[in-house]
């Protein structure tokens, strides 16, 4: 039994059946490598699912954590620490208008205190994409259209109404005057990395305004330096226009795998909490704050062009070969649609080549690699992707 088999049997034994049996056990990460349990090395080209944005083990972030923890580790929410509030401040700058934070520790806790601000509105109607996906926690899990994902856990918080993702027709009829906010993600993730029309985000604002609703943007998997700009509403080859949201969530890449996530609410939102209204323990502690701030300036370091640049090339790369259909996204959030349904076993092919890739739905391969990807990296792996879709049985032509 190879050691990799002897941690997965163990896992088994020990963890609840919520993920299926992992892929691999991983042991140790350097840049945008890891490494598994018998040693064998891979590119991560998920980054822990948009998450680890400076790879694995970066000095800085190390740097950050360990002299925070060294310094002031836990604290109750009774008090504040400066890593706290700079954190904020910094956040409410780089979205550039007037906002207040409330921090948490992961996308979905986000997503469930923007769903509670939505209610101090007065209003309870939520208008949410098809596609979408906010969490799993209960409110999350009402926001997120996948009836999979629903259905064992129903009844859930209402009154929450799916419309198609990019038609702005479709917002117009479901938006009214009961509606509380508008909830959409810039570029859907879990769906694949689809994109909207750029006029989309703008619709979807005035829309919203005009009915006295908020416009929530989901910006966890979008969100710090992912698209090649700090939010991805801000990009402007997304968004045609300014878009200035009433509500932000962001988690995942925010502080390079630390645990957190963010709920900003700009202008006279920020202000809907009173004291008691939410709560967290852990949420918006001195470590993670710490992490987040050194993501911030690593990823104002030049990592914003370097997305940018690095991620045209692999688009590039990848719809060179015919049996692609179409490649999405901007920076280091792609996806791509490949001509049969073989997103599985690419990935299997891929992962036995040395490279992880996600295989979100049935035709797509989504990319979310660390922004600190290298040039070489990128040539390994568009060296390596013809010979990758061979071995999944990908062939030239095929339609079904």
């Amino acid at each position: 039994m190879s050691i990799t088999a002897g941690w997965t049997e163990r896992y088994a034994g020990a963890l609840m059946n919520t993920f299926g049996a992992p892929k691999l056990v991983l042991t140790k990460g350097e840049g945008a490598h890891v490494w598994d349990a018998d040693g064998r090395e891979y590119v991560d080209l998920l980054g822990g699912i948009a998450v680890n944005v400076l790879g694995h083990g970066h000095p800085r972030l190390v740097a950050a954590v360990t002299e925070q923890l060294q310094t002031l580790g836990h604290i109750s929410n009774f008090f504040a620490s400066a890593p706290q509030i700079e954190l904020a401040e910094r956040l409410v700058s780089l979205l550039g208008t007037d906002a207040h934070v409330f921090f948490t520790n992961s996308g979905a806790e986000a997503n469930e205190a923007a769903f509670k601000l939505t209610r101090r509105t007065g209003r309870t109607k939520i208008v949410v994409t098809e596609g979408g996906f906010h969490g799993r926690t209960m409110g999350a899990l009402a926001l997120t259209s996948k009836l999979a994902y629903r259905e064992p856990f129903e009844p859930l918080p209402g009154e929450v109404v799916f419309v198609p993702f990019g038609d702005v027709a479709a917002l117009e009829a479901a938006v009214d005057d009961a509606t509380a906010a508008v909830l959409v993600e810039p570029v859907q993730g879990e769906a694949g990395v689809v994109v909207p029309p750029t006029d989309y985000l703008p619709a979807a604002q005035r829309i919203a305004h005009e009915h006295g609703a908020l416009l929530w943007l989901d910006e966890i998997q979008t969100g710090i330096g992912r698209t090649g700009a700090w939010f991805a509403h801000q990009n402007p080859a997304l968004v045609s226009g300014s878009v200035v949201p009433d509500i932000v969530t962001l988690a995942k890449g925010l502080a390079g795998g630390i645990p957190i996530g963010a709920c900003i609410a700009t202008g006279g939102s920020g202000k809907l909490f009173d004291p008691g209204n939410h709560g967290t323990t852990f949420g918006g502690n001195p470590v993670a704050a710490a992490a987040a701030l050194a993501v911030l300036d690593v990823v104002a370091d030049g990592l914003l062009e370097h997305t940018a640049a690095i991620g045209a090339r692999i688009k590039a790369g990848l719809a060179a070969d015919p049996r692609v259909v179409e490649v999405r996204g901007e920076g280091l959030l792609i996806g791509l649609d490949l001509v049969q349904p073989k997103s599985a076993d690419v990935a299997a092919a891929a992962q036995d080549a040395g490279f992880i890739v996600n295989a979100p739905t049935p035709e797509r391969i989504r990319l979310a690699p660390p922004l600190v990807l290298t040039d070489a990296d990128v040539d390994a792996f568009l060296s390596a992707w013809p010979a990758i879709l061979d071995a999944a049985g990908v062939t030239e032509g095929a339609n079904s």
